[in-house]
């Protein structure tokens, strides 16, 4: 029997790309339409800390977007105070699979609660327990008196249900306010992280974190430390996620983590950390 020609014409259609685990708390290693909650709650020898960050960006092409966040901070026993806002561009550069990379700029600008001069105490140490709350990874974010100017890079490899991630982030902070009551004139910072992903189910998602932060000037407050633990700040993370189709192009991936200190002065202060992570893309 005559076998039919294969026309020319047909189009094989490619397998969709391996799924990408959405970090915790590092950045996407790549951009979007989204606004995003994400809270931990903090508990400590003395006191519990509700952290919440709020981002919103949104693609001017697609590799590019533009990005707000800020916080909220609600400490007991102290009070509530509000964040520096942060201003921010994320390029995702088209490296092609397996390989996912993102670049972001940012700045804060200085207009935080508890700042200047002669600050309301209350809200200055709110601001202040914002820092251990957040890992120590969002410090620019509650340094109120300070500008800050932030470079980081992701990377991250996806191949299969697996993503692996790698994060740097560089802070340079310069008081513009608060001289009465801060010496530090100016103020070098740096975070990294590593995250392990596996994409279990096309809606469900398992993951760890390891957050380090370090100075690498020397603050007054490190200075003043003689144990040292001030300089740096390491913590692990686990946590799971999902996935919610909403249609349109519209998902929710709510997330929900688990993050313990591994060193002073988080372990000896007893912090334990439950983070809820709220992304909708659209």
């Amino acid at each position: 029997a005559d076998v039919p020609a294969v026309s020319a014409d047909v189009v094989v259609p490619r397998p969709p790309p391996p799924p990408y685990a959405l970090p915790f708390q590092l950045r996407p290693a790549a951009v979007a339409d989204v606004v995003r909650s994400d809270t931990t709650i903090a508990s400590y020898q003395g006191g519990t800390t509700v952290a919440s960050t709020f981002l919103a960006a949104a693609r001017i092409t697609p590799s590019l977007a533009p990005l707000v966040r800020v916080a909220v901070v609600h400490d007991t026993p102290t009070s509530t105070s509000m964040s520096n806002p942060l201003l921010g561009l994320t390029w995702a550069a088209p490296l092609g699979a397996p390989l996912k990379l993102a670049v972001l700029g940012a700045v804060t600008i200085p207009v935080g609660s508890g700042g200047g001069n002669t600050p309301d105490p209350m809200r200055a140490a709110a601001s202040k327990a914002g820092v251990p709350a957040r890992a120590g990874m969002d410090n620019a974010l509650f340094a109120v008196n300070d500008v800050a100017a932030i470079a980081g890079v992701d990377l991250a490899y996806v191949h299969g249900s697996f993503t692996v991630q790698g994060e740097v982030t560089l802070f340079q902070l310069t008081r513009v306010r608060g001289g009465d009551v801060q010496p530090d004139t100016r103020k070098t910072n740096s975070t990294a992280g590593l995250f392990v992903g596996w994409t279990a189910h096309p809606r469900l998602a398992l993951g760890a974190e390891l957050r380090y932060q370090r100075w690498l000037s020397t603050p007054a407050a490190v200075a003043a430390d003689m144990t040292g633990a001030t300089r740096d700040t390491l913590t692990a993370a686990i946590g799971v996620r999902t996935k919610i189709d909403l249609g349109g192009g519209r998902v929710l991936k709510p997330g929900l983590a688990f993050a313990h200190g591994l060193d002073d002065p988080l372990d000896k202060k007893g912090y334990e950390i439950v983070q809820v992570d709220l992304p909708f893309s659209f």
